[in-house]
């Protein structure tokens, strides 16, 4: 909060904190945004709100007992978020791994990992991984290459590993979570399981229903190049694989960004006064 404060002075913007936005909808004139207190007009519209927008948790979930302590990875903070008693993590990603690495010195944790991911260290001779991986043009693969069609959908372990899980920290792993009923979760082994608390380490999905614009295939997929819509002026920012692997992490997310204000400064025509403002209905 403080980082983008700054930001907003030192460039001069108007930044308005606590504005949800309800809807984008695109008309003959440009764009409404539609906030709950008010409205904003706009000719050209980004929507930068990444890629971890709605919490997924398995249907499976609905069918345990009340008394089961239940939490998206989202809302999870610390141990002390998680009752005492056997605690049943579900998801492979980076994220399970280290809410069952970290809740293991307190508690007994399983993890239920669904597909195995290749493991690389976070650090390699004494430097980040992500300096190699920058350094080797690896973050900037393209959509497009062929590299980055066979990399599109597949994860990596970073620095965390099944191996170092058990071995260091006495996390037993199960396979993939497939049924609950009641206190039992069952495992695609036929095992089962009876935690007093479960963490849904289990992703997000982007959620794009409030923008109103004919950006969408059948799937609700967006269709963009490098975030450059077919609808005039509206954007989008920080998607996976907008453009490149790095397109939705912080490190990366700036070469879309400059692509796109390049975009929106070309297809500007004149210099605009700053965006309308109209009282809510």
């Amino acid at each position: 909060m403080e980082y983008l404060t700054d930001y907003a002075e030192y460039f001069n913007l108007p930044v308005r904190f606590d504005s949800e936005v309800l809807a984008v909808r695109s008309d003959e004139r440009g764009f409404v945004v539609e906030a709950r207190d008010r409205a904003y007009a706009a000719d050209q519209v980004v929507i930068a709100t990444g890629p971890f927008q709605t919490a997924r948790v398995p249907a499976i979930a609905e069918q345990l007992d009340a008394s089961i302590v239940q939490m998206h990875s989202a809302d999870y903070r610390g141990p002390a978020d998680v009752p005492h008693g056997l605690v049943l993590v579900v998801g492979g990603g980076n994220t399970g791994y280290q809410i069952a690495q970290e809740l293991a010195a307190a508690h007994e944790v399983h993890l239920a990992v669904g597909s195995r991911q290749p493991a690389l260290p976070q650090r390699l001779l004494g430097r980040d991984l992500f300096r190699y991986l920058e350094a080797g043009r690896f973050m900037r693969v393209t959509v497009q290459s062929r590299l980055g069609r066979r990399l599109q959908g597949r994860d990596t372990l970073i620095g965390s590993s099944p191996r170092a899980a058990r071995r260091r920290h006495g996390i037993e792993l199960r396979p993939r979570a497939v049924e609950a009923s009641g206190t039992e979760i069952q495992f695609a082994d036929g095992s089962a399981l009876s935690p007093k608390a479960v963490i849904w380490a289990t992703g997000f999905a982007l959620d794009h229903t409030f923008v109103q614009a004919p950006v969408f295939d059948e799937n609700r997929g967006i269709e963009h190049r490098r975030g450059v819509t077919a609808v005039p002026g509206l954007y989008f920012l920080g998607l996976p694989w907008q453009h490149t692997r790095g397109s939705a992490l912080l490190g990366w997310v700036k070469d879309d960004a400059w692509y796109i204000a390049s975009e929106i400064a070309r297809a500007a025509t004149r210099i605009s006064e700053p965006p309308a403002v109209r009282a809510a209905a």
